[in-house]
Protein backbone atom coordinates (compact mmCIF):
# COMPACT_ATOMS: atom_id res chain seq x y z
CA UNK A 1 0.00 0.00 0.00
CA UNK A 2 1.13 3.69 -0.26
CA UNK A 3 2.98 4.91 2.19
CA UNK A 4 1.29 7.68 4.58
CA UNK A 5 3.59 11.24 5.18
CA UNK A 6 2.29 14.40 6.28
CA UNK A 7 2.86 17.70 4.59
CA UNK A 8 4.75 20.29 6.31
CA UNK A 9 4.01 24.04 5.33
CA UNK A 10 5.43 24.74 1.71
CA UNK A 11 8.98 25.83 1.51
CA UNK A 12 9.65 29.64 0.29
CA UNK A 13 12.13 28.79 -3.32
CA UNK A 14 10.87 25.97 -4.92
CA UNK A 15 13.94 26.34 -7.56
CA UNK A 16 15.92 24.93 -4.81
CA UNK A 17 16.53 20.65 -5.14
CA UNK A 18 16.58 19.15 -1.86
CA UNK A 19 16.90 15.55 -0.88
CA UNK A 20 14.68 16.08 2.15
CA UNK A 21 11.31 13.94 1.42
CA UNK A 22 9.38 14.36 4.43
CA UNK A 23 9.15 18.25 3.39
CA UNK A 24 7.36 17.33 0.19
CA UNK A 25 5.04 14.54 2.10
CA UNK A 26 6.82 11.88 1.06
CA UNK A 27 8.32 8.48 2.36
CA UNK A 28 10.84 6.00 1.50
CA UNK A 29 10.29 2.71 0.03
CA UNK A 30 12.29 -0.03 -1.55
CA UNK A 31 11.11 -2.62 -3.81
CA UNK A 32 12.19 -5.70 -5.38
CA UNK A 33 11.69 -6.03 -9.35
CA UNK A 34 13.09 -8.50 -11.80
CA UNK A 35 16.32 -6.41 -12.08
CA UNK A 36 17.13 -5.86 -8.40
CA UNK A 37 15.80 -3.34 -5.99
CA UNK A 38 14.31 -0.46 -6.61
CA UNK A 39 14.12 2.68 -3.89
CA UNK A 40 11.50 5.56 -4.75
CA UNK A 41 9.62 8.46 -2.39
CA UNK A 42 6.06 8.10 -2.44
CA UNK A 43 3.14 9.45 -0.30
CA UNK A 44 0.83 12.53 -0.96
CA UNK A 45 -1.89 9.99 -0.99
CA UNK A 46 -4.84 10.84 -2.15
CA UNK A 47 -6.92 7.47 -3.74
CA UNK A 48 -5.05 7.12 -6.77
CA UNK A 49 -4.23 7.34 -9.61
CA UNK A 50 -0.38 7.40 -9.16
CA UNK A 51 1.61 10.36 -10.41
CA UNK A 52 5.14 8.15 -11.35
CA UNK A 53 8.08 10.69 -11.87
CA UNK A 54 10.77 9.85 -13.86
CA UNK A 55 14.30 11.37 -13.95
CA UNK A 56 17.06 11.61 -16.19
CA UNK A 57 20.61 9.82 -17.05
CA UNK A 58 21.81 13.10 -14.47
CA UNK A 59 19.87 12.89 -11.70
CA UNK A 60 17.68 11.07 -9.23
CA UNK A 61 14.50 11.40 -7.61
CA UNK A 62 15.21 14.85 -6.37
CA UNK A 63 15.43 16.35 -9.72
CA UNK A 64 11.80 16.80 -9.15
CA UNK A 65 11.76 18.69 -5.55
CA UNK A 66 11.80 21.79 -7.61
CA UNK A 67 8.23 20.75 -9.10
CA UNK A 68 6.85 19.26 -5.80
CA UNK A 69 7.65 22.92 -4.36
CA UNK A 70 6.26 24.55 -7.04
CA UNK A 71 2.99 22.24 -6.54
CA UNK A 72 2.70 22.87 -3.12
CA UNK A 73 3.25 26.53 -3.38
CA UNK A 74 -0.24 26.11 -5.64
CA UNK A 75 -2.13 24.17 -3.21
CA UNK A 76 -0.59 20.65 -3.69
CA UNK A 77 -2.62 19.49 -6.72
CA UNK A 78 0.29 16.31 -7.60
CA UNK A 79 -0.74 13.51 -5.93
CA UNK A 80 -0.06 9.84 -5.38
CA UNK A 81 3.19 10.91 -5.86
CA UNK A 82 5.82 7.87 -6.86
CA UNK A 83 9.16 9.88 -7.63
CA UNK A 84 11.60 6.89 -8.30
CA UNK A 85 15.35 6.25 -8.53
CA UNK A 86 15.69 4.79 -11.46
CA UNK A 87 17.95 1.50 -11.61
CA UNK A 88 21.26 2.55 -11.38
CA UNK A 89 20.44 6.22 -9.73
CA UNK A 90 20.24 7.75 -6.48
CA UNK A 91 19.98 5.11 -3.42
CA UNK A 92 18.76 2.13 -6.33
CA UNK A 93 21.27 -0.37 -7.08
CA UNK A 94 22.62 -1.36 -10.37
CA UNK A 95 20.10 -3.54 -12.40
CA UNK A 96 21.12 -7.32 -12.43
CA UNK A 97 20.00 -7.66 -15.93
CA UNK A 98 22.88 -7.35 -18.25
CA UNK A 99 22.59 -5.98 -20.92
CA UNK A 100 19.66 -4.35 -19.27
CA UNK A 101 17.01 -3.34 -21.91
CA UNK A 102 14.35 -0.11 -22.00
CA UNK A 103 11.69 -2.99 -21.56
CA UNK A 104 13.74 -3.50 -18.05
CA UNK A 105 13.73 -0.32 -16.45
CA UNK A 106 9.47 0.08 -17.52
CA UNK A 107 8.35 -3.08 -16.58
CA UNK A 108 10.65 -2.31 -12.86
CA UNK A 109 8.52 1.16 -12.58
CA UNK A 110 5.53 -1.27 -13.16
CA UNK A 111 6.13 -3.50 -10.49
CA UNK A 112 6.80 -0.85 -7.51
CA UNK A 113 3.41 1.33 -8.75
CA UNK A 114 1.72 -1.91 -8.33
CA UNK A 115 3.67 -2.90 -4.91
CA UNK A 116 2.29 0.12 -3.51
CA UNK A 117 -1.47 -0.51 -4.52
CA UNK A 118 -2.06 1.17 -7.89
CA UNK A 119 -3.66 0.10 -10.68
CA UNK A 120 -3.32 3.30 -13.13
CA UNK A 121 -0.92 6.01 -13.58
CA UNK A 122 0.40 9.29 -15.04
CA UNK A 123 3.93 9.12 -15.58
CA UNK A 124 5.94 12.58 -16.15
CA UNK A 125 9.32 11.09 -17.23
CA UNK A 126 12.04 13.51 -18.21
CA UNK A 127 15.36 13.06 -20.50
CA UNK A 128 15.81 9.55 -19.85
CA UNK A 129 12.70 9.21 -17.48
CA UNK A 130 10.79 10.45 -20.50
CA UNK A 131 11.80 7.50 -22.90
CA UNK A 132 10.99 5.04 -20.29
CA UNK A 133 7.75 6.85 -19.65
CA UNK A 134 6.69 6.31 -23.73
CA UNK A 135 7.99 2.32 -23.44
CA UNK A 136 6.13 1.92 -20.16
CA UNK A 137 2.43 3.44 -21.58
CA UNK A 138 3.37 1.19 -24.83
CA UNK A 139 4.00 -1.75 -21.95
CA UNK A 140 0.65 -1.14 -19.59
CA UNK A 141 -1.35 0.55 -22.16
CA UNK A 142 -4.73 -0.31 -20.15
CA UNK A 143 -2.80 1.09 -16.56
CA UNK A 144 -0.94 4.51 -18.52
CA UNK A 145 -3.53 6.82 -18.51
CA UNK A 146 -1.59 9.76 -19.59
CA UNK A 147 2.06 10.53 -19.94
CA UNK A 148 4.10 14.33 -19.56
CA UNK A 149 7.41 14.19 -21.19
CA UNK A 150 9.99 16.72 -20.22
CA UNK A 151 13.16 16.83 -22.88
CA UNK A 152 12.81 13.38 -24.07
CA UNK A 153 15.85 11.39 -25.02
CA UNK A 154 15.12 11.60 -28.47
CA UNK A 155 16.85 10.30 -32.24
CA UNK A 156 19.09 13.01 -31.99
CA UNK A 157 20.97 11.16 -28.66
CA UNK A 158 20.23 7.43 -29.91
CA UNK A 159 22.10 8.19 -33.12
CA UNK A 160 24.76 10.45 -31.17
CA UNK A 161 24.95 6.80 -29.58
CA UNK A 162 24.77 5.01 -32.27
CA UNK A 163 26.92 6.74 -34.72
CA UNK A 164 29.35 8.38 -32.94
CA UNK A 165 31.33 10.70 -35.74
CA UNK A 166 27.93 11.57 -37.49
CA UNK A 167 25.51 12.36 -34.75
CA UNK A 168 28.07 13.19 -32.20
CA UNK A 169 28.93 16.57 -34.71
CA UNK A 170 25.14 17.28 -34.52
CA UNK A 171 24.72 16.70 -30.92
CA UNK A 172 28.69 17.58 -29.61
CA UNK A 173 27.47 18.38 -25.93
CA UNK A 174 25.79 15.01 -26.12
CA UNK A 175 28.83 13.16 -27.24
CA UNK A 176 30.78 15.20 -24.98
CA UNK A 177 29.15 14.12 -21.66
CA UNK A 178 29.11 11.10 -23.43
CA UNK A 179 33.06 10.81 -23.54
CA UNK A 180 33.37 12.04 -20.70
CA UNK A 181 31.08 9.51 -18.56
CA UNK A 182 33.47 6.73 -20.43
CA UNK A 183 36.79 8.43 -18.85
CA UNK A 184 34.79 8.41 -15.31
CA UNK A 185 33.92 5.17 -15.51
CA UNK A 186 37.86 3.72 -16.70
CA UNK A 187 38.85 5.66 -13.89
CA UNK A 188 36.49 3.79 -11.39
CA UNK A 189 36.17 4.59 -8.30
CA UNK A 190 38.41 7.94 -8.53
CA UNK A 191 35.72 9.04 -11.16
CA UNK A 192 32.81 10.67 -8.96
CA UNK A 193 35.65 11.91 -6.47
CA UNK A 194 37.18 13.83 -9.33
CA UNK A 195 33.65 15.29 -9.90
CA UNK A 196 32.88 15.83 -6.34
CA UNK A 197 36.92 17.43 -6.28
CA UNK A 198 36.07 19.80 -9.35
CA UNK A 199 32.45 21.04 -7.41
CA UNK A 200 34.35 21.80 -4.23
CA UNK A 201 36.59 24.26 -6.25
CA UNK A 202 33.94 25.61 -8.35
CA UNK A 203 34.74 24.53 -11.81
CA UNK A 204 31.78 21.60 -11.90
CA UNK A 205 29.20 24.49 -12.94
CA UNK A 206 30.85 26.29 -15.57
CA UNK A 207 31.28 22.31 -17.00
CA UNK A 208 27.15 22.30 -16.44
CA UNK A 209 26.06 25.69 -17.75
CA UNK A 210 25.35 24.86 -20.87
CA UNK A 211 22.90 22.03 -20.05
CA UNK A 212 20.52 25.14 -18.38
CA UNK A 213 19.14 28.46 -20.13
CA UNK A 214 19.37 30.70 -17.15
CA UNK A 215 23.21 29.74 -16.30
CA UNK A 216 23.79 32.59 -14.20
CA UNK A 217 20.88 31.99 -11.68
CA UNK A 218 21.73 28.55 -11.37
CA UNK A 219 21.25 27.53 -7.14
CA UNK A 220 24.25 26.40 -6.30
CA UNK A 221 21.93 23.08 -4.64
CA UNK A 222 21.37 22.38 -8.58
CA UNK A 223 25.15 22.00 -9.05
CA UNK A 224 25.60 19.73 -6.03
CA UNK A 225 23.20 17.03 -6.28
CA UNK A 226 23.96 16.47 -10.01
CA UNK A 227 27.75 16.13 -8.86
CA UNK A 228 25.92 13.78 -6.25
CA UNK A 229 24.22 11.89 -8.44
CA UNK A 230 26.72 11.23 -10.85
CA UNK A 231 26.54 7.46 -12.39
CA UNK A 232 29.19 6.68 -15.08
CA UNK A 233 28.43 2.58 -15.25
CA UNK A 234 25.00 4.05 -15.14
CA UNK A 235 24.83 6.63 -17.83
CA UNK A 236 26.59 3.79 -20.00
CA UNK A 237 24.62 1.33 -20.07
CA UNK A 238 21.18 3.48 -20.42
CA UNK A 239 22.84 5.01 -23.55
CA UNK A 240 23.43 1.07 -24.45
CA UNK A 241 19.95 0.47 -23.64
CA UNK A 242 18.82 3.12 -25.82
CA UNK A 243 20.66 2.49 -28.63
CA UNK A 244 19.49 -0.44 -29.09
CA UNK A 245 15.98 0.79 -28.77
CA UNK A 246 13.22 0.82 -31.53
CA UNK A 247 11.75 4.43 -31.32
CA UNK A 248 8.92 2.64 -33.52
CA UNK A 249 7.55 1.29 -30.83
CA UNK A 250 5.84 4.83 -29.66
CA UNK A 251 3.19 3.96 -32.33
CA UNK A 252 1.76 2.04 -29.92
CA UNK A 253 1.09 4.65 -26.94
CA UNK A 254 -2.90 4.74 -26.59
CA UNK A 255 -3.11 7.92 -24.10
CA UNK A 256 -2.51 11.55 -24.79
CA UNK A 257 1.48 12.55 -24.59
CA UNK A 258 2.22 16.22 -23.35
CA UNK A 259 5.96 17.55 -24.60
CA UNK A 260 7.83 20.01 -23.30
CA UNK A 261 11.37 20.91 -25.02
CA UNK A 262 13.83 23.95 -23.78
CA UNK A 263 14.93 26.15 -26.99
CA UNK A 264 18.21 26.19 -25.22
CA UNK A 265 18.71 22.37 -25.03
CA UNK A 266 21.49 21.16 -26.37
CA UNK A 267 20.61 17.71 -25.70
CA UNK A 268 17.91 17.94 -28.30
CA UNK A 269 18.42 17.25 -31.89
CA UNK A 270 17.44 19.05 -35.17
CA UNK A 271 15.02 16.43 -35.43
CA UNK A 272 13.65 15.18 -32.66
CA UNK A 273 10.60 17.01 -32.48
CA UNK A 274 9.34 16.00 -35.55
CA UNK A 275 10.03 12.22 -35.19
CA UNK A 276 8.08 12.50 -32.07
CA UNK A 277 5.45 13.82 -33.78
CA UNK A 278 5.34 11.11 -36.25
CA UNK A 279 5.62 8.43 -34.15
CA UNK A 280 3.67 9.14 -31.44
CA UNK A 281 -0.19 9.26 -32.20
CA UNK A 282 -1.70 11.77 -30.12
CA UNK A 283 1.32 14.01 -28.91
CA UNK A 284 1.35 18.07 -27.95
CA UNK A 285 4.67 19.64 -27.96
CA UNK A 286 5.60 23.11 -26.15
CA UNK A 287 8.89 24.68 -26.58
CA UNK A 288 9.72 26.42 -23.77
CA UNK A 289 12.20 30.16 -24.28
CA UNK A 290 15.42 30.85 -22.43
CA UNK A 291 15.19 27.12 -21.38
CA UNK A 292 17.71 24.29 -21.25
CA UNK A 293 17.62 20.57 -20.92
CA UNK A 294 16.68 20.76 -16.97
CA UNK A 295 13.10 22.61 -17.19
CA UNK A 296 11.59 21.15 -14.26
CA UNK A 297 14.38 22.38 -12.23
CA UNK A 298 14.78 25.89 -14.60
CA UNK A 299 11.11 26.73 -14.99
CA UNK A 300 9.31 24.33 -12.05
CA UNK A 301 5.93 26.11 -12.68
CA UNK A 302 5.67 26.11 -16.27
CA UNK A 303 6.27 21.99 -16.09
CA UNK A 304 3.86 21.66 -13.24
CA UNK A 305 1.06 23.71 -15.76
CA UNK A 306 2.25 21.07 -18.19
CA UNK A 307 1.67 18.31 -15.85
CA UNK A 308 -2.16 19.63 -14.52
CA UNK A 309 -3.28 20.51 -17.86
CA UNK A 310 -5.83 18.61 -19.63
Amino acid sequence: MPVNSSRPAPPDDPSVITADATALGLGRVTVDTDIGPVTVRAGREAGGPATILLHGAAGSWTTWSPLLRADDERGAVVDDVIAVDLPGWGESALPTADPVTVGDLSAAVATVARSLGYRSWRVVGHSLGGFVALDLAVLEPEATIRVDVVSPTGIGVVEAIRQPVGGGARLPWFAGMLLGMRVLRALGERGPGLVRALNRIGLLAPLMSPLFGRRRDLDRSVVDALAADVRPASFLLAARAAAAYDLHVWRGVRCPVRCMMGDRDVFIGPDDAAVLTALVPDLRLRTLPATGHFAAVEHPEAVLELVTSE
